[in-house]
């Protein structure tokens, strides 16, 4: 009997056995294990029968991964990048790397799990933090579009929250598509050249409505949404192939098709609605032929044709025109009908905004297409990407070449100033050198992936500097500092023109003899 146990027998001489065994278990000392060299040499023996040669070559991280990477990352990056990469690249992650294979003869006791006696820890993790981020440098993955996101994040809420019910409608709008559409549209009326009669230095008033901009601005987000939801409705079972779309509501059945054709029928009604009410009657018609052009024609014809992509274009290129007129609408002189917002002299503008969002379309789809090619094919979508790759590449880059003429053309016909070249070159030769690379490399070697983001940015960033170079923008600041008023300028060009008119005295005699 241990002598802690013969002490609490003296102090509680009437202890029963039950507690007697209780106190016995509570109270054993642990047992130190004594290991001499024939234990030792018994558990490795044990540990080699478990751990083989296969386990570690099945789980160790040092080996140089395959080329899609994803099956040798730890696990919480693989999760994470399985879920941006999607079906594909794990179909790739599961084949045999021809290119990273390693003899077994050359591999040794020593270099089995990545470590050398002459490597240290920290330099040996170093170097597979660096192997880990060649993988991905060297995978073309595009992340999963909004709705998808938005869709796998209204899982974690409450079932009959309204957050939860607010996320999957949303999702039907693909935010972020609807968020550029609406902000070309803003670009378009913020760069509207505003007669000097409404600017503010001569009336009260601003120079265009801020009412009529929210009109605008909702009515477009509610259009692009209905023609999105529609879009949605039309191939679900198509978006289940494909790894960007696989999540979205309809597909995983948060969302039943009747609910979403309502959501699109009435915020296409609504939408068409404010435009005409809140701008005027022919933004109510370009909102409405957008919804027909992408849910009629674009989203059926994707099945059929190549040419869907150029028709894709044309709807992209919808929305500036529209918030062109509806700029031009509060300042028409005329009878304010389609003739005069569209093709009268004044709407250049708008159809170079048009044309510009036309051209940005195709490097930047063109790229997206390249990475899930053949998903697409899978899904049976008829994309340049899987059909003709090197027509898909030529396309990008010509078209982004475009953007050189199409910037000069706001500056020659005063819709910027002169800065607007400097600064949109930059831009553009960023995109037309990722463009290069994608058509040289065939959207190998991250080209695609490259010329994916420079799209991405490229827009929004052209759109604000043409806003930031609006023609006269800089030169009402600087009067402004010196204090000089827009009477002061119509004065000095008002006496300008006397100067420059001939003496009355030529043109007596002139007058004399037609008399």
């Amino acid at each position: 009997m241990q002598p802690n146990l013969t002490r609490a027998l003296h102090l509680e001489p009437s202890i029963c056995l039950r507690c007697l065994l209780r106190l016995s278990k509570g109270t054993r000392l642990p047992r130190r294990r004594i290991l001499n060299q024939a234990s030792t040499r018994s558990s490795a023996t044990a540990a080699g029968a478990l751990f083989t040669r296969d386990y570690f070559s099945a789980n160790r991280s040092n080996v140089s991964p395959p080329t899609t990477g994803s099956a040798l990352l730890p696990i919480k990056d693989r999760v994470q990048h399985e879920v941006s990469a999607g079906a594909a690249i794990r179909d790739l992650a599961k084949a045999p790397s021809t290119q990273h294979n390693v003899p077994k003869t050359a591999t040794s006791n020593n270099t089995l799990n990545g470590f050398t006696p002459s490597e240290s820890p920290h330099r040996r993790r170093k170097r597979l933090k660096d192997d880990q981020q060649a993988i991905f440098a060297s995978i073309d993955v595009i992340p999963p579009d909004a709705s998808s996101r938005l869709s796998t994040i209204s899982t974690t809420l409450p079932p009959s929250s309204l957050r939860r019910l607010f996320s999957l409608y949303l999702s039907l709008s693909k935010p972020r598509l609807s968020f550029l559409i609406v902000l070309t549209t803003a670009a378009a009326y913020s760069l509207y050249p505003v007669p000097a009669v409404l600017l503010p230095q001569a009336t009260a008033s601003p120079s265009l409505s801020t009412l009529t901009l929210v009109f605008l601005t909702s009515g477009t987000a509610l259009c692009s949404a209905s023609a999105n939801a529609l879009n949605m409705i039309m191939e679900p079972e198509h978006d289940a192939k494909m790894s960007r779309t696989r999540n979205r509501p309809l597909v995983r059945g948060y969302i039943g098709r009747r609910g979403a054709l309502v959501f699109a029928t009435v915020a296409g009604i609504v939408g068409v609605g404010s435009l005409y009410y809140g701008v005027n009657p022919t933004v109510s018609f370009l909102g409405g032929l957008n919804i027909f052009l992408y849910a009629g024609v674009y989203t059926p014809m994707k099945r059929i044709s190549v040419l869907n992509t150029w028709v894709g274009a044309v709807v992209g290129g919808i929305p500036p025109l529209m918030g062109w007129a509806a700029a031009a609408g509060q300042t028409a002189t005329g009878s304010g009908g389609w003739q005069d917002l569209l093709l009268s002299e004044e709407s250049i503008g708008g159809w170079l905004l048009a044309t510009f969002l036309y051209a940005w379309q195709f490097p930047h789809f063109n790229a997206l297409s390249w990475t899930i090619r053949d998903e697409y094919k899978f899904a049976g979508y008829r994309m340049l990407a899987w059909v003709n790759p090197r027509m898909n590449g030529r396309v990008a880059f010509r078209y982004a070449l475009l953007s050189f003429p199409i910037c000069g053309a706001l500056w020659w016909f005063g819709i910027t100033d002169q800065g607007f070249l400097l600064t949109s070159s930059v831009v553009n030769a960023w995109i037309v050198r990722e463009a290069w690379k994608f058509w040289r490399k065939d959207g190998y070697k991250g080209s695609a992936r490259g010329l994916f983001w420079a799209g991405v940015w490229h827009l929004p960033v052209v759109m604000v500097l043409a806003m930031a170079h609006k023609k006269g923008l800089w030169e009402g600041v600087w009067q402004r500092l010196n204090g000089e008023t827009q009477e002061d300028m119509w004065t000095d060009e008002d006496e300008a023109d006397v100067l420059q008119e001939p003496p009355q005295g030529a043109l007596r005699p002139v007058a004399s003899d037609i008399t």
